[in-house]
């Protein structure tokens, strides 16, 4: 039987503690809530009230019951109002110290098997737990801001601590509503431990100039579905925040991917610590506000930069699978003709069905008038000859993932374009400098990777090469917002943003796994519900496919050579036992 926790303390009524004191009390609990000062006590206290008010105005508290939560909250400095209480959360600041002396102040008062566990995001829950006369009984509990809306807590275990005192902790976590997730004693436990390593790459790739933070942003939100990109919540969440966090971990982990980007501490000396500054990676109307507004860093839109862009009426698409038949939709769809070449008439007349397919679909669901589709079919025409494509003004490759086919189809597009065409490659791994050579004209070879299903993921990354031409890039920046597509600029090195930014996070997640640290199903909840992901790790995983992740996690290492990139032997295992998720029926998990 699980242990009953009818009466619980919290010390600290910051955020985070008048959060917590809140889902104690709305599930039920007697809470005691101590603060230093009464001053602090009497802030505390009104956050508690506020937050409750505006629960009920927006329908999700009644009035009586947020009457009978406040009942159950007592706000005092007197730390020994602690006596009986079966549990108690420390939410004070981020400081070992400060932590330590509120652990061993507890332990003064409170009885010997009350529970001692600690909010702290970051710090180790065995250094706290030896400050104490009761290390058995310590546990991390971190809540999620803001604590009374975010499903997630990490139950973070010791060496020591007490099973029993894990499964009771759990136990209370659901029944508050909570969904909990039990990791080892790690800086940044589950969640800040990926995430942070995540943002940290992509702070890295802003300052190497790699890719701006406008597109940085927009290729993780439209080609992951992230509620916000990298640069936006590292804002959000504070540089000075962050910076303590990743310094915390890289004093335990010693992994230099956790070494805070540079740029970071320069940022905070500057004062630029987000939105709470007002001013971070983004520039914002005020200290607070969420509103960003332009600053000299600011892109211009697509078309109104001073390059001359080259005219685009006519479009080639070279293949005829899932990848190019959405491309043919997407340009024919906004107004475009469209040759498509595949290796037989057959193959064509299956491209122009497999877009007819689609396009019904539309109609179907009433996003397409018939009219609109039949227009769209009827500028559509196929080819077997690549001199069919002589006339295009861009011929987007298609075809497979082989740089060897890829570079006979790119010489073979060189000998029949007419000058000015550009030539446009949609790998998502291969470097598009190596299809440029195979041309006498590397200057108008570009990237162009669109996100499957093409028809409907909004992305698109712009690859340019050293060789690439400043007016083929802008043409095909200009091409992308009228087909109405979300286009992103990056360099031309593997992975690009997306790939580069997701698969080493999905490897770190493996890793995690492999080294017993947590489970598949508790690592995907807290990063579905902690970070607010569409899809954990491990289900991503497994509906990619883990032997094209596991090439792609080559391919990043063969190119950055980076240890903590090369593929976990877990995932190379179950791609030689052919697990390779859902399309087997066997993955991280199994399928029906």
């Amino acid at each position: 039987m699980a242990r009953e926790f009818a009466r619980v303390g919290v010390v600290g009524l910051g955020t985070m503690g008048a959060g917590i004191v809140e889902v104690f009390a709305k599930g039920g609990i007697e809470v005691v809530a101590v603060e230093v000062t009464e001053a602090a006590a009497a802030h505390g206290k009104e956050q508690i009230e506020s937050s409750t008010a505006r629960a009920v105005s927006r329908g999700k508290l009644a009035e009586d019951d947020r009457a009978a939560l406040l009942k159950r909250v007592t706000v005092t400095t007197d730390m020994a109002q602690l006596g009986d209480v079966a549990l108690v959360v420390e939410a004070v600041p981020e400081r070992l110290e400060l932590k330590s002396e509120v652990f061993a102040a507890l332990d003064k008062v409170c009885a010997a098997d009350t529970i001692f566990a600690s909010n702290t995001s970051s710090l180790s829950i065995t250094e706290l737990s030896v400050r104490t006369q009761r290390p058995s009984k310590v546990v991390g509990m971190h809540f999620f801001n803001p604590a009374p809306v975010q499903p997630l807590v990490e139950l973070v275990r010791t060496v020591v601590t007490e099973p029993d005192v894990v499964d009771d902790v759990r136990a209370l976590a659901e029944r508050l509503g909570k969904s909990p997730v039990v990791c080892g004693d790690r800086a940044g436990f589950i969640a800040n431990q990926l995430l942070f390593t995540y943002l940290n790459q992509a702070v890295g790739m802003f300052e190497s100039h790699y890719a701006g933070r406008e597109d940085l942003d927009a290729a993780m939100k439209f080609g992951c579905g992230y509620p916000m990109g990298p640069l936006a919540l590292m804002d959000l969440i504070g540089l000075d925040t962050a910076y303590e966090i990743l310094e915390e971990m890289y004093r335990q982990s010693r992994n230099q991917r956790h070494a805070p980007a540079p740029i970071l501490k320069q940022m905070i000396t500057a004062g630029l610590l987000g939105r709470k500054t007002g001013r971070g990676f983004y520039t914002y109307a005020e200290p607070g506000s969420s509103q960003v507004v332009a600053d000299a860093l600011t892109p211009p839109p697509p078309g109104s930069d001073d390059a001359t862009l080259r005219p685009i009426s006519r479009v080639g698409v070279v293949g005829t699978g899932t990848m190019a038949t959405g491309i043919a939709e997407v340009f024919a769809k906004a107004g475009y003709d469209v040759v498509v070449r595949g290796r037989s008439e057959s193959k064509g007349e299956g491209a122009v069905a497999a877009v007819r397919k689609s396009l019904e679909k539309a109609v179907v669901k009433g996003k397409l008038t018939e009219e609109a589709r039949d227009e769209t079919l009827g500028r559509i025409s196929t080819t077997v000859d690549f001199s069919g494509l002589a006339e295009c003004d861009i011929v987007v490759e298609a075809i497979a993932e082989d740089l060897e086919v890829k570079q006979a189809a790119f010489s073979a597009l060189d000998e029949v374009c007419k000058p000015g065409t550009i030539l446009a490659t949609t790998t998502s791994s291969l470097p598009v400098v190596e299809c440029a050579a195979a041309t006498s004209r590397p200057a108008d070879v570009i990237g162009m990777h669109f996100f499957n299903p093409a028809a409907v993921m909004k992305l698109v990354e712009i690859v340019s090469p050293i060789t690439t031409a400043p007016d083929v890039t802008a043409t095909v920046r200009d091409l992308c917002a009228k087909i109405k597509k979300a286009p992103v600029l990056c360099g031309d090195r593997a992975g690009f943003i997306v790939n580069a930014l997701l698969f080493p996070y999905l490897n770190d997640s493996v890793a995690m796994l492999d080294a017993h640290y947590a489970t598949v199903d508790d690592i995907d909840s807290a990063m579905k519900n902690g970070c607010g992901l569409p899809m954990g790790p491990f289900a991503l995983l497994d509906v990619v496919g883990l032997d094209v992740s596991l090439a792609i996690e080559r391919s990043l290492y063969q190119e950055f050579r980076v240890p903590g990139f090369a593929p976990t032997p877990l995932l190379e295992h179950l791609v030689t036992a052919g697990r390779l998720g859902r399309k087997t029926g066997h993955g991280f998990r199994d399928y029906r």
